[in-house]
């Protein structure tokens, strides 16, 4: 018998495993239950016993006419009203039909694997009254059991978060990932991210975009008795391992707090995009840029053409230059002219050399006055030496300035 014969009747021999062999998964072991389960019991939370452990739940309800700040929940009806009968596309519109949870998390730190979720808050309308649950975390070892329990292996919902796109999703995702071979999948779900929201309406207007500050300048409401959000983890540790829970419920009452002020969150920032609110000139110049971003074009129109219109003339140079652009985009250039003229008492130093160059375009090319052409480019040759740019930014520049100068000199001649 060959050598080559031989080798292959060893490896018949010695077989292979089977597809049921090697994908077989460990056998789980439920743990136990914590030897604080009745202490925090006393404290205010209900114990949930599964199939993979045990975790602890607080459940709290509020009718329609809650008030939190500003709002009351049950306006969260007319928000979505509002969007239903918009006729704009806009990736923040949520609609009546769909299963909408607000939602919010407290880990044990920032990132890593050794970072645990150790609550899960939710809060959504239930009929005629809407609910808060929270999920607690026993300890480390009943990780599974507090992510089986909150469903979202099982439901298909839109989740609306303060961060939880950049934050709270990856670190569900990470948790879920590191108990797959106990977990059922995670489902993907709608995402939206009030935070990103919050940047656009507010760039410029808010110093700092944390919710607590938004709460307070926009929503009408201030925490009394809140603990700082960094703490948190240190007082969920000291609850498992003092076996008390009584200063941990105050996050739960953070976690609170956080949930229905995004509920309030959404129906303001509804509102400022449908409606005419005491807002500044600043946010609804941001609002028009938004929709201009968005190509929707009309509205963009209509909101910015308001600020220019409604508003000091010291607060709509913005909304004049975004504005300006949408005229010259439609062929309405005395208007563009008008609103980029209008535009440069307020605007940024960069801003200025843009609509500089537009206005140098637009007589040079559309109205054909080229004296008016040369005035502009002169201007915006000035800024650019004055100008931040890097030394080789700003020789690209004048380059290019320079060139257009002698260009528009030749055609006057």
């Amino acid at each position: 018998m060959s050598y080559e014969n031989k080798i292959l009747q060893m490896k018949k021999m010695l077989g292979k495993k089977t597809t049921a062999e090697t994908e077989e998964k460990p056998k789980f072991i439920k743990p136990a239950p914590p030897i604080y389960k009745a202490a925090w019991q006393q404290a205010g939370l209900t114990v949930i016993d599964n199939d993979f452990g045990v975790l602890f739940k607080r459940e709290v309800r509020y009718p329609f006419d809650y008030k939190h700040g500003h709002y009351t929940l049950g306006e969260l009806t007319m928000a979505l009203e509002a969007w239903e009968n918009a006729n704009v596309e806009h990736p923040y519109a949520l609609h009546t039909d769909e299963q909408i949870i607000f939602w919010d998390t407290e880990t044990t730190g920032l990132k890593g694997t050794g970072t645990h979720i150790f609550l899960l808050g939710f809060l959504e309308q239930d009929e005629d009254e809407f609910v808060l649950t929270q999920y607690v975390l026993a300890d480390p070892a009943n990780e599974v059991a507090m992510l089986f329990e909150s469903k979202l292996w099982q439901r298909s919902v839109t989740l609306v978060s303060y961060n939880g796109k950049s934050f709270d999703w990856p670190q569900l995702e990470t948790r879920w990932t590191l108990n797959r071979q106990t977990l059922p999948s995670l489902k993907e779900q709608k995402h939206i991210d009030l935070l990103h929201s919050s940047k656009r309406l507010w760039k410029n207007d808010l110093e700092k975009m944390k919710l607590v500050q938004v709460e307070e300048d926009k929503l009408g409401f201030k925490r009394q008795g809140d603990i700082p959000g960094h703490l948190a983890p240190i007082i969920y540790f000291d609850a498992v391992k003092s076996g008390q829970a009584d200063t941990l419920m105050k996050v739960l009452q953070h976690n609170e707090w956080d949930l229905l002020s995004l509920i309030t969150l959404y129906i303001h920032q509804t509102k400022l995009l449908f409606t005419s609110e005491q807002e500044s000139a600043v946010t609804y110049t941001n609002i028009g840029k938004w929709y201009g971003d968005l190509k929707q074009q009309v509205a963009s129109e209509y909101v910015l053409t308001n600020v220019t219109e409604n508003y000091q003339q010291s607060e709509t140079a913005l909304a004049h230059f975004y504005l300006a652009f949408q005229h010259k985009r439609l062929g309405r250039y005395t208007d563009a002219v008008k609103s980029f003229e209008a535009s440069v008492v307020g605007i940024s130093q960069r801003q200025k050399i843009q609509a500089y160059e537009q206005l140098s375009m637009l007589h040079e090319h559309q109205i054909k006055k080229y004296e008016a052409a040369l005035f502009y480019v002169e201007k915006g040759l000035q800024l650019i030496e004055q100008s931040d740019f890097s030394t080789e930014q700003k020789e690209k520049h004048l380059i290019k300035w320079q060139k257009r100068y002698e260009r528009i000199q030749n055609k006057k001649q």
